[in-house]
């Protein structure tokens, strides 16, 4: 049963996502509503507020603080909705037959956890969410040692998560690969993946000839007491029960 903050969450992200597409709508049509701005009033000034609310929501829901991140992303619809109500301009919030905007997250996800699913999550609200799951002799050649769980179970876990719209087993030869076969228009970093923003998109804009969003979901979750990551989880593990005889 979902909780009071799992509601605040997803009504957090499915406004910022609507916010954020009715934005970006009404600034592709400025120029094309010269005849019906005859009114006193500053829109471009407006409806820049409005996208500084949204951005402010994102950055809010990066830190997973939803309960802010929602009075943001509502500020910003308040905002949009005016320029209807003052006969300007008709927002056009977004329907069933609109084209969402294609994320890409990578990683190992060798055990999935609490910290995993709000990642997941948060990746979501910025469109149809594509996951890559790093291959076995990747995560030995970056960690040293093979996975506790093998690619395709990792695989398996990760497809059943909801927010996921597909997920996949990654290039054994080059990260870009994977990159390359979903073209996104937005890449979501975890907390601690190594990539810079900037380096990261010049990366893919020399490869596929265009450069992606590179945004970092910005804090780790401490889903148990003193525990945020796989890590965190060996250790409790190995401090409970590597000594016990049982």
């Amino acid at each position: 049963m979902a909780t009071e903050a799992d509601v605040i969450a997803e009504r957090a992200l499915k406004y910022i996502r609507n916010a954020k597409t009715a934005v970006e709508r009404l600034k592709s049509r400025l120029g094309q509503e010269n005849d019906r701005r005859s009114i006193s009033i500053d829109i471009e000034s407006l409806i820049d507020a409005a996208e500084r609310y949204v951005g402010d929501a994102e950055y809010y829901a990066a830190k997973g603080d939803y309960a802010t991140a929602l009075s943001a992303a509502s500020y910003a619809e308040g905002l949009i909705d005016s320029l209807k109500y003052l006969g300007v301009l008709e927002p056009e919030w977004p329907d069933e037959g609109f084209e969402e905007k294609r994320v890409f997250v990578g990683g190992t996800f060798e055990i999935l956890h609490p910290g995993h699913v709000e990642l997941l999550r948060y990746a979501s609200s910025l469109g149809k969410l594509y996951v890559v799951i790093a291959r076995d002799s990747t995560v030995e050649k970056i960690k040293g040692r093979k996975p506790i769980l093998g690619e395709k179970s990792r695989l398996k876990v990760v497809s059943a998560v909801r927010y996921v719209y597909n997920a996949f087993l990654g290039s054994e030869k080059d990260f870009l690969d994977s990159v390359e076969k979903v073209k996104p228009d937005i890449i979501v970093l975890g907390p601690d993946q190594g990539f810079d923003e900037e380096q990261l998109a010049a990366m893919v804009e020399a490869r596929l000839g265009y450069r992606p969003e590179v945004v970092r979901f910005g804090y780790k979750l401490e889903f148990e007491q003193g525990i945020k990551g796989v890590r965190d989880i060996y250790r409790e593990v190995c401090s409970r029960l590597c000594n016990s005889e049982s």
